[in-house]
């Protein structure tokens, strides 16, 4: 689908429209600056604030730690060789059900207006498990220039074993998988679950990683995830296939084995807070990462990262920070971000937002010159409402509407993370689900929305 860039805005009486394509988000209703009079959702946070101090910029220094290549062939040459992406799709042995299959509780999770142009159900067992929880979503979009990773498309969605509440054992606690779903075609999409490892021993074996997984980003043939005070940077020719069917994770007798898992992606390195520990409930300290995602509509066209942070639950009026680290245009550094002479990656802008309880955020920029236009996903206070889709930028916010009344809790229930498909002009998201009395996950549903439609839902 081709860029149709069309937002619509008022000045002098004139209706002009500028968009924003073909997409992946939900909102609702013809949206207007709201109220705080109207706060039924959550209160408007209104403009964007610009972070300009040296010293709270340098709160989102990361420096870079790659691994040795040594140590990524031999544990290559450990385990027979590598695995393309192609034939991780190819083996696919999970099938997400489309909109007709989903049963009431997942399509109750999808957003109100606009409504979604593509929705699908997980398989059964991964629907209704609460051993495992959907955290992120990326697609192969900025993977090439056609959105494909060779020949696919492909979507992938992060998942991550939740701590202490999910009744496992201790050792799952924080493992962290994807699945690789083939989106060929859309009207069947089918995937195949990875679990995310580290290398250690010189190549030799690999540990689990363990990760909330709240943020995930493809570009080039990087994938970069979240950790509490890190990123984690995995490549994606290095897929790796285990050899023995076992609940470890590792070296085991008889070859590797992946917690049940056919396939393992190790990290090939990470970025960490200089500034860390972050902590969560101080705005003022390095912030704890959450959200991610790629922002292709920024110069230079090597694109840039965005991110959102983590604030702790029990300060919901806590004012939250998003900002954007630039990719490297070296020969050599595809997917990896730009670094200076020392390792350390700067953020090149930083801003705060009063849209606490941040889910998932994405930039873009209508033109080269204009402003970036934030779109942040904000849940509610109350469990089990919608949540709410901001458009901020320095010079205020809007939000969707969708009754009379004014409500603006538009989104869809309990999303997690954003991710923007330019090629499609798709936003991209998920729903975590809830616990039903019978103690199964419900509500769980993956879904996009044209842009455009979102920017329209703003007029």
């Amino acid at each position: 689908m081709k860029h149709r860039g069309r937002h619509r805005r008022r000045n002098r009486g004139r209706a002009l429209r500028a968009a924003l394509t073909g997409a992946a988000l939900a909102l609702t209703g013809a949206a207007t600056l709201i109220s705080t009079s109207q706060a039924v959702g959550g209160d408007n946070p209104g403009g964007l604030t610009r972070i300009t101090s040296a010293h709270r910029m340098a709160q989102f220094r990361l420096h870079e730690n790659l691994t040795d290549r040594g140590t990524l062939d031999t544990l290559t040459r450990s385990l027979g060789g590598g695995v393309g992406v192609h034939d991780v799709l190819a083996s696919a042995d999970h099938t997400l059900r489309d909109r007709p299959g989903c049963d009431s509780s997942e399509t109750a999770a999808l957003p109100v207006k606009p409504t979604a142009a593509r929705a699908y159900c997980w398989d059964r067992d991964d629907a209704t498990t609460t051993q495992w929880m959907p955290r992120s979503v990326t697609t192969s979009d900025s993977a090439g220039a056609d959105g494909r990773w060779g020949p696919d498309r492909v979507i992938l969605s992060g998942w991550t074993h939740p701590h202490h509440r999910s009744g496992g054992p201790d050792a799952d606690q924080g493992l962290a998988r994807i699945a690789f779903i083939d989106a060929n075609d859309p009207a069947r999409l089918a995937y195949r679950w990875v679990l995310l490892v580290a290398p250690r021993e010189g190549g030799k074996d690999f540990v689990p990683v363990r990760t909330r997984m709240s943020g995930m980003v493809w570009h080039q043939d990087k994938l970069l995830v979240t950790a509490r005070n890190s990123l984690l940077v995995f490549d994606l020719r290095r897929i790796l296939r285990a050899n023995v069917d076992s609940s470890a994770v590792g070296r085991v007798e008889g070859g590797y084995a992946a917690h049940g898992n056919r396939y393992v992606l190790p990290a090939v390195g990470s970025y960490r807070l200089t500034q860390g520990p972050c902590s969560r409930s101080d705005n003022r300290a390095a912030p704890c990462f959450a959200a991610l995602s790629l922002d292709s509509t920024s110069t230079p066209s090597s694109g840039s990262l965005v991110a959102g942070e983590q604030v702790t639950r029990t300060n919901p009026s806590r004012t939250a920070r998003v900002w954007r680290y630039a990719y490297s245009a070296e020969p050599g550094r595809g997917g990896l971000l730009a670094t200076d002479a020392r390792g350390d990656v700067r953020a090149t802008e930083a801003y705060e937002t009063e849209a606490s309880r941040v889910r998932g955020v994405v930039s873009y920029r209508r033109t080269p010159t204009a402003q970036p236009d934030w779109y942040i996903d904000r849940t509610p206070t109350v469990g089990g409402r919608p949540g709410t889709l901001w458009r901020q930028n320095t010079s205020g916010a809007k939000a969707a509407t969708c009754a009379a009344d004014g409500t603006y809790a538009c989104w869809g229930r309990h999303t997690a993370s954003l991710s923007y498909a330019r090629t499609t002009d798709e936003l991209w998201t998920l729903t975590e689900g809830v616990a039903d009395t019978d103690g199964q996950a419900t509500g769980r549903v993956l879904y996009a929305v044209p842009l455009e439609s979102v920017a329209e839902s703003l007029e």
